[in-house]
């Protein structure tokens, strides 16, 4: 098989800045060894996050100039209703300024207090916006997904059991909706499956329960299900797309990933009366229902990326650069989770550093050591994130997994930038036993890890 290119041409560069390692350390205490508090020009590749960090396409450029501001009514808001309703058949289409604006919307009307929302893994805006109503999230990603060196087609698939009991023992007048992450993201990017889906559906069913999904990476979850699924081989990643969609009653996007743009997202509905609660306040928090928080050349932008998103020939380029880097941390004995996910390599932090307790952070400490060694920015996706402190006697109640994410921006990088980054990564590991842990000195009461400071022990 012939070696799988850039399905693109580079037509714009922005030059990177080189640091010295003497330089990095000092930055990084400067940042309180917290890697999103260390400013962009000082890193030289930045797989802090996916999200609004795309290249984007000649044609979404030219979207830009063409975007149509009118206040009401804009042209470019058909656009890009009528584009995101053809991939999710849905009938009201409520734009919004990123994904986690749509959560907020949509949680303020359903959550509360003693209401529950299972979901395979929510991420963290998506707890946050829950738990900030007085709500509880719940995870119920299968146990095969709690595993990082454990290999299986779909471990994003959300427990059909274990939801099920949920069900049964909180009572479905406090479920107002049960969610599934495509791809699972905190759960190391893994797809879910269409039976899957299919399966979570018929119990919400059963119940009477709306199903929404979280389609940040709707488009690689289809590539992964063409590749995998039997019965699937032969389907354009389009006409899967809107299967998925076409077993839930909604669904909330930041379109900042699988849309290819810097900023925007949607909440998409098939409830009437839903829907016009979350428009009513949408107009409060984010804008008119036409624009939502949103210039018209970002719907433009937007409804561009969606139709580039599906093409087949970008998506195997995309999984393809992904697992490339996993491989090569693979073949240094760099524990991962396996396989690959679709935007991100997740490094196994417990392993990595098995000399670091949870309680300390190793995951923080990885990042912190590759940020020196490189000056590569990577996120801590573990007990920083999503750890919490007991109620009982404050000791911190750590997540399954310690994880350590790099995640790879649209179209930005060349193969030589990920060649870079696997020495940076295989530099820190062939010291492992060097590596400290860390103590948090600052911390927000919620989504700390955006704001968090620490110190080395």
């Amino acid at each position: 098989m012939k070696t799988i290119i850039e399905p693109f041409k580079i037509k714009s560069v922005e030059p990177i800045r080189f640091t010295t390692e003497v330089e990095r350390k000092i930055i990084l205490e400067e940042a309180g060894y917290n890697p999103f508090l260390i400013t962009a020009d000082d890193v030289l590749i930045d797989l802090l996050t996916d999200s609004g960090t795309s290249a984007m396409s000649a044609k979404q450029w030219a979207g830009i100039m063409d975007g149509d501001e009118s206040y009401a009514g804009s042209k470019s808001f058909y656009r890009f209703e009528n584009t995101v309703r053809k991939i999710t058949g849905d009938k009201y289409i409520i734009p919004t300024h990123q994904g986690r604006a749509a959560e907020k919307i949509l949680f303020s009307i359903v959550g509360g207090e003693g209401k529950f929302i299972p979901n395979n893994t929510h991420f963290d805006t998506t707890r946050a916006n829950i738990e900030f109503t007085g709500a509880e999230a719940h995870d119920m990603v299968v146990e095969v997904g709690k595993h990082p060196q454990e290999r299986a087609d779909f471990k994003g698939n959300m427990d059909v059991e274990a939801l099920e009991d949920f069900i049964d023992e909180k009572g479905v007048e406090n479920i107002p909706l049960v969610m599934i992450t495509i791809t699972n993201n905190s759960g190391g990017g893994q797809p879910v499956s269409m039976q899957n889906i299919k399966e979570v559906k018929a119990i919400c069913k059963k119940y009477d329960i709306p199903l929404f999904l979280d389609a940040c990476r709707f488009a690689e979850n289809a590539y992964f299900i063409k590749k995998r699924e039997r019965g699937y081989e032969n389907k354009q990643i389009l006409e899967i797309c809107q299967e998925m969609f076409s077993y839930a009653d909604g669904a909330t996007m930041s379109a900042k990933k699988d849309a290819l743009v810097n900023i925007g997202g949607f909440l998409s509905l098939n409830n009437e009366e839903l829907a016009m609660q979350c428009r009513n306040l949408l107009i409060v928090t984010e804008g008119f229902p036409t624009y939502g928080g949103l210039a018209g050349r970002d719907l433009e932008a937007v409804a561009q990326g969606l139709e580039e998103i599906v093409d087949e020939h970008y998506l195997q380029y995309r999984i393809r650069s992904t697992e490339y880097l996993g491989e090569k941390l693979l073949d240094a004995g760099i524990p991962i989770i396996e396989p690959p996910g679709g935007h991100a390599i997740y490094i196994d932090a417990k392993s990595f550093l098995p000399h670091i307790p949870s309680h300390e952070y190793p995951g923080q400490s990885i990042v912190c050591e590759l940020y020196v060694e490189g000056g590569v920015r990577a996120v801590e996706i573990g007990s920083v994130m999503f750890g919490k402190y007991s109620k009982d006697d404050g000791s911190l109640i750590s997540p399954p997994m310690e994880l350590v994410r790099l995640a790879i921006p649209r179209r930005v990088y060349t193969q030589s930038h990920i060649d870079y980054t696997a020495e940076v990564i295989i530099e820190v590991f062939n010291r492992r036993d060097e590596l400290r842990g860390y103590e948090i000195t600052y911390e927000a009461p919620m989504l700390r890890h955006f704001t968090a400071r620490f110190k080395p022990l």
